[in-house]
């Protein structure tokens, strides 16, 4: 048994981030493990899956609280990701009996029975690095305790096995398209659907006094960038991986997820979500134009339209629900009028100040090709993750380049 003021000189926290950690967690945990990294060893709660990354990531973005955590739909894209990941490893040699528990773990993850074990919130590095990290070891230590292992062991490995084939920066987006995708089809289109439906059947009944219509939206999410690794060139994937993993998550989403052909636009672009959010924007222009006219039709009962007789919920007007439909509606088209000032003039400034005088230092580009430690990439499935890093670790410490 580990009490936390010792843990808390182990960590060699602030007095002020110590509380606040104390604070955060003292309710779940008064014991702690040891895990390790390329940093060296760190105390994470004993009671919790993750690992050291993330408690890392812990102390270095204490940023808002529980509001602000990853919201739930992003871990249970992460899970259905990592479980579709494992079964395509699987086929390309990953140890079957890992392979299976990872999947399992991975489930959990996707049915939200572990969603306590995701501390992070979203303030962190903008590939979502810590996050993806979270949801690798949480399943590793869980994988390991499935096989009969400790946590802490990497037994199950979170960036060899649970990681494998994949980049912070292809998981993240393609976990906000599952995600989204899942959203939009489990619960936009199906409340939509209801909407429309209920006002078809209002219509048909006034038909010959008033008849209305809704704008559909067309989902353009279901394109996975999975496959493209950090940048887009696929580094450290096997053929095929891509359009096999695709056909994965969309097996387990039943959702017709396809593998994006562009992977460098892709992870460039997030072109889908743009669209979508369009379409959002024209949903709820229609929604705007129901809600008011609904409210100006049962406007009355002595001194308006009256046409519409609307059900009384409660004290008060009847027309609350419409308001507040109409309201819902104003800030999300708000949300893209306010835009347009500040996207014209960063845009001309941006112009202007910058683009115009941009040249390219050929010279410096080239030597930074050449010495690059992220090349380092490339050994991982030759050496493995930790050893990997630190090649890359002792080469930044010496001044030197990964070919010496």
């Amino acid at each position: 048994m580990v009490v936390y003021i010792v843990s808390r000189r182990l960590l060699g926290r602030s007095a002020v981030g110590a509380w606040r950690y104390a604070t955060l967690w003292r309710p779940y945990s008064t014991s702690f493990r040891e895990e390790r990294d390329t940093f060296g060893p760190i105390l994470v709660p004993a009671d919790k899956l993750w690992g050291a990354h993330t408690q890392r990531s812990l102390q270095n973005f204490e940023i808002g609280g529980e509001r602000e955590r990853i919201p739930e739909p992003i871990i249970r894209a992460f899970g259905i990701l990592k479980k579709s990941a494992a079964k395509v490893n699987m086929e390309y040699g990953l140890d079957s009996s890992i392979a299976k528990a990872i999947m399992q773990a991975a489930q959990e993850v996707a049915e939200g029975k572990l969603n306590n074990h995701f501390p992070l919130v979203v303030w962190q590095t903008g590939s979502g690095t810590q996050t993806n990290m979270n949801a690798n070891e949480v399943i590793a230590n869980r994988a390991a305790e499935i096989l009969g292992h400790k946590r802490g062991e990497k037994f199950v490995h979170p960036n060899d096995h649970v990681n494998r084939s994949q980049s912070s920066n292809d998981t993240f987006p393609t976990a906000m398209h599952i995600a989204a995708a899942m959203e939009i089809n489990s619960r936009l289109l199906p409340n939509l659907k209801y909407l429309h439906t209920s006002l078809n059947s209002e219509s048909f009944e006034f038909r010959d006094i008033v008849k209305y219509g809704i704008d559909w939206v067309v989902c353009t999410l279901p394109r996975m960038y999975l496959g493209g690794t950090a940048v887009g060139t696929g580094l450290n994937t096997k053929k095929g991986f891509d359009v096999k993993i695709a056909a994965a998550v969309a097996e387990e989403t039943n959702l017709t997820f396809i593998t994006a052909e562009n992977k460098f636009e892709a992870l460039a672009a997030h072109d889908a979500f743009v669209e979508t959010s369009g379409s959002l924007n024209t949903v709820a222009v229609s929604l705007m134009k129901i809600g008011n006219d609904v409210r100006l039709f049962g406007s009355g009962p002595r001194c308006g339209l009256g046409e519409l007789i609307l059900p009384e919920n409660e004290p008060g007007s009847s027309i609350m629900p419409c308001e507040a439909l109409t309201m819902v509606c104003a800030q999300v088209m708000g949300n893209h009028v306010a835009s347009l000032r500040l996207l014209a003039d960063a845009s001309a400034s941006f112009e202007k100040n910058c683009v115009r005088g941009i040249q390219a230092n050929r010279e410096r580009i080239s030597k930074l090709l050449h010495e690059s430690l992220m090349l380092v990439t490339s050994l991982n499935p030759v050496i493995g993750y930790d050893n990997a890093a630190a090649v890359a670790k002792k080469a930044h410490k010496e001044g030197t380049t990964l070919k010496v």
